[in-house]
C-alpha cells in the first residue's frame, strides 16, 4: 500500500501508469482532509505529466481533483488562471480533454478573473490536436 505522496511519485516514475488500486490509494491521500490544496494539486500535475499510459479513470480523477482545488471558493483568480496556464501549456498544446476541463471550470465557477477569460478564449481558439499515424 502506498503511504505517502513521495512514495506514490516514485512508483509512478518506475511504472508509468496508475492502476485501479493505486488510484484508490491516491484518492485517499489527496482527499484525506476532504479538499485538495495547492501542494496536492501541484503533485497531481507532476504525476499527470509522468504517467505514460493514461486510463479514463485516472484522467477523470485528475481533472476532478484539479477542479475541486481551483473552485474551492467558487472563484478563479488571476493567480489560479496563471497556474492553470502553466499546467495546460506544459506540452505546448491544448487537447480536447483540456478544453472540456476549461469549459467545465467556466460553467461551474461563480466568478472568473479577466486572466481566466483570456486563457479560456486562447485555448478555445487554438487548433485541435491532430493525430497522425506512422
Amino acid at each position: 500500500m502506498l503511504r505517502d505522496l513521495k512514495e506514490f511519485e516514485l512508483h509512478i516514475a518506475e511504472h508509468g501508469r496508475v492502476d485501479s488500486h493505486e488510484l484508490e490509494a491516491l484518492h485517499r491521500l489527496i482527499y484525506a482532509d476532504g479538499k485538495v490544496n495547492r501542494e496536492e494539486a501541484d503533485f497531481l500535475v507532476v504525476i499527470h505529466k509522468r504517467v505514460r499510459v493514461r486510463n479514463q479513470a485516472f484522467e477523470q480523477f485528475f481533472y476532478k481533483a484539479i477542479k475541486d482545488h481551483i473552485l474551492a471558493n467558487g472563484k478563479i483568480s488571476a493567480g489560479e488562471a496563471e497556474w492553470l496556464r502553466q499546467m495546460l501549456f506544459h506540452d505546448g498544446k491544448i487537447d480536447d480533454e483540456e478544453r472540456r476541463f476549461l469549459h467545465q471550470l467556466k460553467g461551474e465557477a461563480q466568478e472568473v478573473s479577466p486572466e481566466f477569460e483570456a486563457l479560456y478564449k486562447e485555448c478555445m481558439k487554438q487548433p485541435p490536436e491532430r493525430h497522425t499515424s506512422g
